[in-house]
């Protein structure tokens, strides 16, 4: 807590540095490191206001807000016409928490305590979940280059295509939250019960902490987004390579830092948890709800993603479920994902540049 306290300096400095008409690198680099400490305070402020409203409403707040930095730096990217970004980041999201996050959490966690335990069931629902997200991502692309479509949102079928993909998406992620929150309950709570903690914050503080971080990391996300081709220009790298690489690593830190630290207290089920259904979020809600809004914002996003993002995704989510598989991990299988990780960054870093 007070590293991220200490890291809040970044904000005001990047608001002066915007005023003061300095290069947009250095606007670009401070207003990511801004956002860091931003993103985990919204996500500590939803977790404390979730204990506060009790198990039912609290995990369907986690589930509906958990990637809420994420999805406003899309939102913002999008009012910008950064289309391609905006599609770049999603994926990279995805394949971040499943590669980088759950990659450094199985292997610090396995250093330490040498084989690791989790459910395999709930493990096994998530990672089944990622990979029905996997394919409504891939069977709509595959078909439209297969026909030989033009690929622009103007085309009322591709349109219509989106539309249509992203609502059975968001339809089964509220299945899954009825399933998990609900109807089986149950089986997600058992892996959870010994990371259940009483809030820390009274309801009225979470709410206000998270209002004002909210409202600070869309100032902050305004200032990211406007630097962005700039600095695709002075630091010689692509789109895709800054959307799938950096743009998650800046959202995501927090998250990362927690899912790492529950693993090294050999709470694996949390780690898995925050890993997965992150992955899960942004894939069958966050990447839907874009797309039904973005109309709205004057730039319609579509549900076709490039080749390099499918192969990527479908990679990630591949090795994913086979690690999910016996319900065990070791420092091994920790570092064969962040390979994967690196392997895609490179690839993303010298091909796509």
């Amino acid at each position: 807590m007070r590293f991220m306290l200490a890291m809040l300096i970044f904000v005001p400095i990047s608001i002066a540095l915007h005023f003061m008409h300095v290069a947009e690198g250095w606007i670009f680099l401070t207003a990511s490191l801004a956002i860091v400490p931003l993103a985990g305070f919204m996500g500590t402020a939803t977790e404390e206001l979730a204990k506060c409203l009790g198990p039912g409403i609290g995990g369907l707040l986690n589930a509906t807000f958990g990637n809420a930095t994420e999805l406003i730096i899309c939102i913002v990217a999008v009012q910008s016409g950064q289309i391609e970004v905006v599609k770049a980041s999603m994926i990279g999201s995805i394949i971040g928490n499943v590669l980088l996050v759950l990659g450094l959490s199985v292997l610090l966690g396995g250093v330490k305590h040498k084989m690791q335990i989790f459910n395999k069931d709930v493990a096994q629902s998530h990672a089944t979940m990622l990979a029905l997200a996997v394919v409504g991502l891939l069977v709509p692309a595959l078909f439209v280059r297969a026909k030989g479509i033009t690929e622009t949102a103007a085309d009322p079928h591709i349109s219509a295509l989106s539309m249509g993909v992203a609502g059975v998406m968001m339809v089964l992620y509220v299945g899954s939250l009825v399933f998990s929150l609900r109807t089986h309950e149950n089986l997600f709570r058992g892996g959870e019960e010994e990371g259940h903690d009483p809030p820390e914050w009274s309801r009225k503080k979470a709410m206000i902490v998270l209002l004002v971080a909210t409202i600070f990391v869309a100032l902050e996300s305004e200032l990211l987004v406007h630097s962005i081709e700039p600095v695709l220009a002075q630091w010689h790298i692509g789109k895709l390579f800054l959307g799938v690489i950096l743009l998650p690593i800046i959202g995501n830190a927090a998250e990362h830092s927690t899912a790492v630290m529950m693993a090294m207290k050999n709470k694996m089920d949390i780690s898995f948890n925050i890993a997965i259904s992150s992955s899960t979020q942004i894939a069958m809600f966050v990447i839907p709800l874009i797309i039904f809004v973005s109309p709205l914002l004057g730039h319609p996003v579509t549900i076709l993603f490039s080749n390099y993002e499918l192969i990527s995704i479908t990679s990630a989510a591949g090795i994913g479920v086979l690690i999910s598989m016996d319900g065990k991990s070791h420092w091994l299988e920790g570092a064969q994902l962040l390979a994967v990780y690196v392997i895609v960054g490179l690839a993303f870093y010298f091909i796509t540049g």
